[in-house]
């Protein structure tokens, strides 16, 4: 079918609400609803003139539709044989008027002369009928006709917006700022020749708000003389391209637009996203819009505005030299943080209409900061006003919620109402009078206050909390609100005392971790750079693992907030690239970096490189400009920015030669923790200086060097650990004491201290719980409560 952007409109809107009915198939009925949310057109207008109560239509539909007992999956939904005769009646009707696009006129026509569907019946209860609705559109169509007549650009006025005849009506938002480039633009325009000018920059910066604001400007009398009679329309490609199914209508179409434009001389055209010219209504054999509009630009009859992404300008816009060199560059670049509170103080007053919510200042400067933070993958104002903008639609929905005692009352009244019916069949009229009284009584007081309600909440402006916008921000990122409301600073200071209640042995590297910590979250530390870069040198088992799980979970709210990066899968130089992607032209190129890829879904996190000294050294590159710049380009060009992340490298590099000989058990160990440490912190130092680059270590924030644990710490690592083992027995109302002479023998008798504190749990497995499930499982009777550990003949008994 040649559809209109109206009708595909109304087929799109039917389609969300059989989704949302969880109906098996699109049916009349939905195109109706369809018909009623689209508010633009001929269809629309019928609908206000005859004064149909659409919303009371909507609601019935929606209640009289049965939700659907078969499974279909969303998006796959057909139109039903009704519906295909529709559109069919509707291209017959579009036809008849001569038109060669079907509009929303021509679907409701459809709808009429389609007898058997509810939307049929549903239309003609409300007074519809073919004739009465063919006369209608005719009347619309002649006084459409004589507007056309009147209209010296009939063609640009369908498929474009005028953007000076909104500026005039006041249904543009005011632009702030971008005062250079409106002005940058206005010499461009001035020009003799070339006198056409392409804004380039990342999505969401404002490039389509430079336009709307030199249309604005347009208004005013300091616009210069060669732009005050002209007018500036924006271009909607897609509408352009829509229903040119067969060859040459397209081609067609673009020819009449150029034309028009050619022959009032008083046109600016914009077009957004202008490198969909580049291939635009192009079929095989035919020519794309791009190629058309080029000898126009060339003879200096079309005037022309494009604004689109530098990624999008290089992959289409930049390959076609004849097209580019007519355009004449203007770079824009995201608003500073300044700017950005400028920018939300000066559209607030829109949004505090729309939404009927106050927005404070200090909110405003709160959701920049929040932003900037948090949500790094947009670019300021889009994100800030995304953010104000679902904060307040928040606001006002928890407002607009039906209160409790309104709810309760309803609920009386429906709970009456069932009781009443319960006794017409029967006749009792005695019980039928007197919840007849009761629901009457009732249904005026809800009414009363109903309408006290009402013009209570449409009179009254709540504003907008930090809260809000804590919540939306959450909402967008996966962040807990908590940690986003909470103060920071508050937060990081706590970093030593909670991680040394799991990590034990360990006060000296865990302080000069959280010494750093603090120094980026007190505002001292270099923005620029991730907030902390450390490398935990230090035996297996002594806790450099735990310490970054408790780093995420404390400072970034949940353990899920490390990335975990095994650096003995980089141990060639062409498994590198997989960090930050495959390069062009090899397979995998689409999927991104395993590592960029993490990052960018969540930048708020531990990066945690484990055993660093395996990696290839040209991993090294990669680190050297995270740790340096707090950013990294993946292979496909995405900036992914680090600077929210924590960096933790760990290595067991010097551990040989740092531990030597020893004797067996901890009596060696004891006497010799100081020596120990020393010797494997100076051969440690010795071989970093061989193994990474002085360049490398010079970026990181602290080299951390962990100890060798004693049996001290390693009694409360056991101490932990058996305390977990009682969290399980209680459930059952049990429990296990192990003294200190158990626990010295088991952490004494041939333990494996090389392993540092990962050999404890083993050991409580195979000589305490082991042990004690033979218990609990062979007794007949669950008589004991208590266990206790003892040891007799070198073998530990359960008691």
């Amino acid at each position: 079918e040649n559809l209109s952007n109206r009708a595909m409109q109304v087929l799109a809107h039917a389609k969300e609400e059989a989704d949302k009915l969880a109906q098996p198939v699109i049916d009349t009925e939905h195109i109706l609803l369809g018909l009623f949310m689209e508010k633009t057109g001929i269809a629309a207008t019928i609908f206000m003139k005859r004064n149909i109560n659409i919303s009371s239509i909507i609601m019935k539909i929606r209640r009289s539709s049965d939700m659907s007992d078969i499974f279909v999956l969303k998006g796959n939904l057909n139109y039903s044989p009704l519906v295909t005769k529709v559109l069919e009646y509707a291209a017959e009707e579009a036809k008849s008027f001569g038109k060669e696009i079907v509009d929303t006129e021509h679907i409701l026509l459809g709808l009429v002369r389609e007898t058997e569907g509810k939307a049929s019946a549903i239309l003609s209860r409300i007074g519809f009928d073919v004739e009465s609705l063919r006369r209608d559109i005719k009347t619309y169509y002649k006084k459409g006709t004589s507007d056309k007549e009147n209209s010296e650009t009939p063609v640009l006025d369908e498929f474009g917006r005028d953007l000076t005849a909104l500026a005039r009506e006041g249904k543009l938002d005011p632009v702030v700022g971008r005062k250079d480039e409106i002005i940058r633009l206005l010499q461009i325009l001035g020009r003799r020749q070339k006198n056409n000018a392409v804004l380039i920059g990342e999505p969401g910066i404002g490039k389509t708000a430079i336009v709307e604001g030199l249309a604005l400007r347009m208004l005013d009398d300091d616009i210069p003389e060669f732009l005050r009679e002209k007018r500036i329309v924006s271009l909607e490609m897609g509408a352009l391209v829509a229903g040119t199914k067969y060859r040459g209508q397209f081609e067609e179409r673009m020819k009449k637009l150029l034309k028009e434009i050619e022959t009032v001389k008083n046109v600016v055209l914009f077009i957004d996203e202008i490198h969909t010219l580049v291939g635009a209504g192009a079929a095989e054999g035919s020519i794309d819009a791009a190629s058309m509009l080029k000898p126009a630009l060339a003879r200096g009859g079309v005037q022309c505005i494009g604004a689109t992404t530098l990624a999008e300008y290089r992959k289409h816009f930049e390959k076609d030299g004849a097209l580019v060199r007519r355009f004449q560059t203007i770079i824009v670049q995201p608003p500073t943080d300044k700017q950005t509170v400028a920018i939300l103080k000066g559209i607030k007053k829109y949004y505090e209409e729309y939404h009927k919510v106050i927005i404070p200042d200090e909110v405003a400067e709160e959701v920049v900061s929040l932003t900037d933070r948090y949500i790094t993958d947009k670019f300021q104002p889009d994100k800030s006003i995304d953010v104000i903008d679902e904060a307040c639609s928040k606001r006002k929905i928890n407002k607009n919620m039906l209160p409790k005692n309104l709810e309760r009352l309803k609920h009386k009244i429906n709970s009456a109402s069932a009781e009443r019916d319960k006794y017409i069949p029967e006749k009792e009229y005695d019980k039928i009078e007197q919840f007849t009284k009761e629901i009457n009584k009732l249904d005026a007081l809800y009414k009363a206050k109903m309408s006290s309600w009402s013009k209570d909440i449409n009179e009254t402006y709540q504003s907008l909390t930090s809260d809000d916008v804590a919540e939306v921000v959450s909402i967008m990122t996966g962040i807990p609100a908590k940690k986003l409301q909470s103060d920071d600073k508050a937060r990081v200071a706590q970093v030593a005392s909670e991680i040394k209640k799991y990590v034990i042995g360990q006060d000296e590297a865990v302080d000069s971790v959280a010494k750093s910590i603090k120094r980026s979250f007190a505002g001292i530390g270099n923005p620029e750079r991730p907030l902390g870069s450390f490398i935990f040198l230090g035996p297996t088992g002594v806790g450099k693992t735990e310490v970054a799980k408790r780093l995420a979970e404390i400072v970034f709210g949940s353990r899920d907030a490390l990335i975990r990066i095994d650096m003995s899968e980089y141990m060639e130089k062409f498994n590198v690239s997989r960090l930050v992607g495959a390069p062009p032209g090899y397979v995998g190129y689409e999927e991104g970096g395993k590592l960029t890829e993490q990052v960018r879904r969540r930048p708020y996190c531990v990066v945690l490189f484990d055993e660093v000294e395996k990696a290839h050294p040209d991993v090294m590159n990669i680190l050297l400009q995270i740790l340096d710049e707090g950013f990294v380009t993946d292979s496909l060009g995405h900036k992914v920015n680090f600077k929210n992340t924590i960096i933790i490298l760990t290595s067991n590099i010097g551990t040989k030669e740092g531990t030597g000989d020893k004797s067996l058990g901890f009596g060696g160990i004891k006497n010799s923790n100081a020596l120990d440490h020393t010797r494997f912190k100076s051969a440690a130092e010795k071989e970093l200086k061989m193994r990474f680059a002085p360049e490398f270590l010079n970026r990181l924030d602290n080299i951390i060097y962990f100890k060798p644990l004693g049996l001290e710490e390693l009694k409360v690592i056991f101490d932990i650990q058996l305390a977990e083992i009682n969290k399980r027995l209680a459930s059952s109302g049990r429990k296990i004491t192990i003294s200190d002479d158990v626990k010295e023998y088991l952490l004494t008798n041939d333990y494996p201290y090389m392993y540092g504190a990962r050999p404890v749990k083993r050991i409580l497995q195979n000589h305490i719980e082991d042990k004690l499930a033979d218990i609990l499982i062979n007794e007949t009777s669950p008589k004991r409560k208590v266990f206790k550990a003892v040891v007799k003949d070198n073998e530990v008994l359960i008691k």
